[in-house]
């Protein structure tokens, strides 16, 4: 009789095609587990209300092959401002790697009037020392900022590029969501990373540092 007939029964199923090490047990208990946690917070940075800039040089090393930033509510000064940002290999003496990047958006208005999804080619670099866009314009009213997520890529390599990708969203009179994919042309280890706005300060919200295991 073939599984899945009438009839069939768990005793059809035979021991030994069951791997019964490290998976749930019949008491409801799991077993066999290594007692990891797969984000280990490294470092956060708290705006004050008057930050020209947020930088990260300590943490990022050999330690872990991927890194991610968490963005909460991070909310400008000035409006329409982009959150840009930029490596170093010099651990934060200066920014300014090569990168090249793509970069498009997704948007839907709050009154339903408008959306869309495009790609940005006056937003992506090539071969270029710029920072980097990964949000769209941000207003400064006091419900506007911009959230979301930054992943690097084993920034330690003295091999290979260092390649990172970032989702953004942010609110203004929509929900737009900022997406952009690269890499650091270099050879040399990325060990510092710094955020800004386009214009003006970091008045408002988080930044966390994760290594991932």
């Amino acid at each position: 009789m073939a599984f899945g007939e009438v009839g069939t029964s768990l005793s059809k199923i035979k021991a030994n095609s069951l791997n019964l090490a490290g998976t749930f047990g019949f008491t409801g208990t799991v077993s066999g587990l290594a007692d990891e946690t797969p984000l280990v917070l490294l470092s956060t940075f708290t705006s004050d209300g008057s930050d020209s800039t947020a930088s990260f040089t300590s943490g990022i090393d050999s330690t872990y092959k991927e890194y991610l930033f968490v963005f909460n509510n991070i909310h400008p000064e000035t409006d329409n401002a982009k959150l840009t940002f930029q490596g170093s290999t010099n651990g934060g003496t200066g920014y300014g790697v090569t990168v090249t990047t793509t970069l498009f958006n997704s948007y839907h208005g709050e009154n339903d009037s408008f959306s869309g999804l495009a790609y940005d080619d006056g937003a992506d670099l090539a071969q270029s020392t710029n920072f980097q866009e990964i949000s769209a314009n941000v207003g400064n009213d006091n419900d506007t900022a911009a959230s979301g997520i930054l992943r690097l890529y084993n920034p330690s390599s003295t091999t290979f590029v260092k390649h990172f990708l970032s989702t953004m969203n942010i609110i203004r009179d929509r929900s737009q969501e900022t997406f952009v994919g690269g890499y650091f042309n270099t050879t040399s280890a990325i060990n510092a990373v710094q955020f800004k706005y386009s214009s003006g300060e970091i008045q408002g919200g988080t930044i966390d540092l994760f290594g991932v295991v």
